[in-house]
Parts: C-alpha cells; sequence; structure tokens
C-alpha cells in the first residue's frame, strides 16, 4: 500500500471521526457516544505508525519522501491533535449548543508572544516525537542504506523548527517589545 495514500486516509479519517464526535455530542447530544468516537483519534496515529514500520521491516521497502512524511504527520497530530479538537469543539459548541464564542488568538499584546511561543512549543513537540520515530524505524530496520531518506526527514524536521522559532514567537516578540504599550 502506498504510504501516501495511508496519510491521507488518516487526514479524512480524522476529520470524519472528529464531526462525527462532535456531532454525535451537539445534535444528537449522545455525550457517551462522542467520547468513544473521539477516542478513537489516536488509533488512526497506531494504525498509521504500523504501517510504515511494516512497510520498511517486515515488507523490505526503501524509506522514500513518504515515510518521512508520515512520522512527522504523526508527530504533528500527537502535537497539534489535542488542540485542534478543542477549537473544532469550541465552534461547535458554540454554533450548535449556545456555547461561549470560541477565543481568538490575540493580536498584538503580550497575550499574542505568549500564543507564539506555545505554538512553537507544540512544534518542538512534533519535532522531538518525529526524531524518535524516524530514529526508532531507522534503527529497527538496521540498513542504513535503505532508511537514508529518513535521516534527511530528521534534518529538514529540525530546520523547519528553526525557521518557525525565528519566524514567529521571536520575530513577534521583538516587534511587540518595540510598540508603543497602549494605555487604558
Amino acid at each position: 500500500m502506498n504510504i501516501f495514500i495511508a496519510i491521507l486516509a488518516c487526514e479524512i479519517g480524522f476529520w470524519v471521526v472528529l464531526f462525527g464526535g462532535l456531532a454525535t455530542r451537539y445534535l444528537l447530544r449522545l455525550r457517551r457516544l462522542s467520547t468513544v468516537l473521539l477516542l478513537c483519534v489516536p488509533l488512526l496515529d497506531i494504525a498509521l505508525l504500523s504501517l510504515i514500520a511494516w512497510d520498511l521491516g517486515v515488507a523490505g521497502a526503501t524509506a522514500d519522501f513518504t515515510h518521512g512524511l508520515g512520522a512527522v504527520y504523526l508527530g504533528f497530530t500527537i502535537a497539534f491533535g489535542h488542540q485542534i479538537i478543542t477549537r473544532v469543539d469550541a465552534w461547535f459548541s458554540h454554533r450548535f449548543a449556545r456555547g461561549p464564542e470560541p477565543e481568538r488568538v490575540p493580536k498584538h499584546g503580550p497575550e499574542r508572544v505568549a500564543h507564539e511561543w506555545k505554538e512553537w512549543g507544540r512544534m518542538l513537540l512534533c519535532a522531538v516525537i518525529a526524531t524518535a520515530v524516524l530514529g526508532g524505524i531507522t534503527w529497527l530496520v538496521g540498513d542504513p542504506e535503505r532508511t537514508a531518506e529518513l535521516v534527511g526527514w530528521i534534518v529538514r524536521v529540525w530546520a523547519i523548527t528553526a525557521i518557525w522559532l525565528v519566524g514567529w514567537p521571536v520575530w513577534v516578540t521583538v516587534a511587540e517589545a518595540g510598540r508603543p504599550v497602549a494605555k487604558r
């Protein structure tokens, strides 16, 4: 099976399970069933990780771009998944259950700076998880020629993490430090 198709299936599955769980919660008012559905989200990550490991280990495939992308996708879903679910849940609650309006990302001030550092912290977690998955699979396969692409992905994910650091939290921190303080 093509790993890229598996990644797409997991992404589509994520949104189907998420919207199904929230629709069950807010439209059908079946909170327990909704919780069960939402707890199925991590099963998609386990399935993808298992498929990547099987493809490289048992099937003897040589790692390509999609194997590395799958590992980074896993890191992303673990690091950012809860936040995404929480934000979509807040929107659903507001739209269908008269919940409060979801919080917006602050535009300026210390709140914006804190937001950018928290987001980068999630990216840092993503990079650590992706590196662990990539390194773990490389170690398990035990064939540097077949897993060279995975090592390249470790470099890519840390380069993206560094760019994110400079482009967002550092940039916003410096920009906000130079902003005049609003009078109340």
